[in-house]
Order: structure tokens, then sequence, then C-alpha cells
């Protein structure tokens, strides 16, 4: 991000541009994570002949390109587009997101916490980055709280104002997980039986940074979903679950089995 980034790129740096000015022999940019001017020659625009460069490159556009040659002294830089290949610009693409929007957190951070953007990095971003890097750390922070920050070294009180920041402004992915079980009690009382086995079930098991549903598909197959933040913690929710519901509806007298749904 802004804060860190070094005065002029390297050769060979994958970097995001703004075309400014398109001309015949090339394109002149701005290299938006430095605030300098670079040159896209016509011969770095394409493999194959080049009949109108707009075809390729116009003026407002966002490009990656790569950093060819370095002179600090005279202030040139020169670019590639034609040896970005197409993976190389989708991570670069998505890692300048993370960048741009990891800046952002980080600003609402210090006017949270009263403090400016660079005494903010310097107490906390800059271990942050170090330790998870930026914008995963504000995800950490949002799904694990305030404990993953204090044991890098952040303040626990600034650490406090991340994890809130993180948690107003991000939203986690979720995977799910899903398996039927299925009950059988033919007591009198078996469907409260079966009620509160789910019930019970869910309450034993912690799952604050997950959601659980149960739902009947057809008696006496019911429904285990689980959404959580990874697929690891989803499945252990899962049959953690599955296995307390079926060992209170046998304790009651009943029968059960789980099996995954494929």
């Amino acid at each position: 991000m802004a804060l860190k980034k070094q005065e002029w790129p390297e050769v060979g740096d994958l970097v995001i541009c703004t075309v400014e000015t398109v001309t015949d022999y090339g394109a002149y940019v701005r290299l938006d994570e430095y605030d300098k001017r670079g040159l896209l020659h016509v011969s770095e625009v394409a493999s194959s002949w080049i009949r109108n460069i707009r075809d390729y490159v116009r003026e407002g556009q966002k490009v990656v390109l790569k950093v060819l040659r370095v002179d600090a002294e005279k202030g040139h830089i020169d670019l590639s587009l034609r040896r970005v290949t197409k993976r190389e610009r989708i991570e670069k693409t998505l890692s300048w997101k993370k960048e741009r929007k990891a800046e952002a957190l980080l600003r609402s951070v210090a006017e949270k916490a009263g403090l400016s953007l660079e005494a903010v990095y310097e107490k906390a971003g800059a271990l942050i980055d170090k330790e998870y890097g930026l914008y995963e750390g504000f995800e950490k922070s949002a799904r694990e709280g305030v404990e993953v920050l204090t044991k890098i070294g952040v303040p626990e009180e600034l650490a406090k104002v991340f994890v809130e920041v993180a948690r107003e402004r991000i939203r986690l992915p979720m995977v799910k997980s899903k398996g039927i079980v299925e009950l059988r009690c033919l007591k009198p009382d078996g469907v409260r039986v079966i009620k509160e086995a789910f019930l019970n079930a869910k309450k034993s098991e912690k799952t604050r940074d997950a959601k659980v549903r149960f739902y009947v598909v057809a008696s006496p197959k019911y429904c285990i979903e689980v959404l959580a933040d990874n697929h690891k913690r989803a499945e252990t929710i899962l049959q953690r679950i599955a296995e307390n519901v079926v060992s209170n509806v046998i304790k009651a007298g009943g029968q059960g089995v789980f099996r995954r749904e494929k």
C-alpha cells in the first residue's frame, strides 16, 4: 500500500497503470501505485502486428504492465503489455484491489481511534502486514477477534478498533457442509425427543463464527446444514452436531444414523 511503497518500481514488477495519452508510437501512462509516469512503446503492446494501437489501449483505461527499465535519474520508466500473462494480470488486479480495500479500512481505523493514518500503520498496520498481509489480517481479525492482533504486538485498544471496523466493513466468504440424520423414536413423546436432540446439540456446540440450520427432508430424514468461513470448520461442526443429535436420540431410547450428503 501507499504507506510502505518504495519510490520507484523494480525491473520485472507488475504495476497498475492508468493510460493518459495514446500516440502512434505508444502510450504514456500513470503508475497508480507510485505516482510516476511511464512509456508503453508500441513494440511492447502486442506480439502481433498492430494496425491501430487504440484497439489495445485507450485513454483512461486501467492496465497491468510489466516494468522493463527504470532510470530514476532521468525519470524514465519503460513498460510492457505483451509480456504480461493472463494469470499475472488477474493476480495483480486482485492484489491491487485488496491493497486499496486495506488502505480504506486502515483510514476508518484511524478515524475511529482519533489517530493519523501514519500512526495507525506504525503501531499496528506494519505488524499485521508483516504477519498476515494487511487485508488478510483484517479478515482474520473479523473471524477470530482481538487475540490474533494482540499476540503479534498490536495494542489491545487499537486491536479492538481493528476488529470493530473489520466486522462492520468485511463480508466474509462462507462455505456450506450438509449431512442427513435418520432418526426414529417410537415412544409416545418421540417427536419431543427428536426436537430436543437437535436443540441440545446446537446449544452444546460453540457456533459464534458459523450458522447452523436444521430442516425435515422427509421423515425420518433430517438435514443439518452448516455455514462457516472455511471447509474444515464447517465439516468439524457438522460432524460434532450430527453425532450429538444421534447420541441424544439413542440415549432416549430411539434410533439414529448420520450420513454425508453426496
